[in-house]
């Protein structure tokens, strides 16, 4: 994993977990985007993305975009999804609200939904003394969905390959 990309997964780790605590404000309330907006990511991927392709496959296609102020490669229309790179390989997306998976689940869901949607999930505790999410790993073969939750409601879903989620949630890495 380039060192860009653990350091991109560490500020995202911190500011999620800035940006999740305390009460929100009724005005600071997002409006709910509309249906046709919201974005599925699944355990092959997005619509136009799979896991496995690599960075210059999907630059060819005009998807994964270099020429943007972040930290990283963005993925073109999909403003709220990281893509992590291993090898040149798209191993995981790093998703925020709106992206919800094909079972519903999304940033701000109670976490007692994401138990009865994926009934062998396997919880995973942040190290005592840290600013990190716990999380809930949600394992179907070499995939996987990770959610990032505060203790009530998923904060963050990162999918892709199974064993790369888990090395993420245990180094304590975000997207940058």
């Amino acid at each position: 994993m380039k060192l860009r990309q653990f350091g991109f997964i560490a500020a995202l780790l911190l500011a999620a977990s800035v940006s999740g605590s305390g009460p929100m404000p009724p005005e600071g309330i997002a409006m709910p985007e509309p249906v046709a907006s919201v974005t599925v990511v699944d355990l092959d991927g997005l619509a136009d993305v799979d896991f496995g392709d690599t960075e210059a496959e999907l630059t060819r296609r005009g998807i994964l975009r270099t020429d943007v102020d972040a930290c990283g490669p963005t993925l073109a229309g999909h403003a709220m999804i990281s893509p992590i790179f291993i090898d040149d390989r798209l191993v995981l997306l790093w998703a925020g609200d709106p992206v919800r998976t094909p079972e519903g689940i999304a940033a701000g869901t109670p976490i007692t939904e994401v138990r009865a949607a994926y009934p062998t999930v396997r919880e995973l505790n942040a190290p005592q003394g840290t600013y990190r999410f716990d999380g809930l790993l949600a394992r179907d073969g070499d995939r996987a969905y990770l959610f990032l939750h505060d203790g009530q409601a998923v904060q963050k879903i990162i999918a892709g390959y199974a064993s790369w989620a888990h090395r993420l949630f245990v180094e304590g890495h975000g997207p940058c």
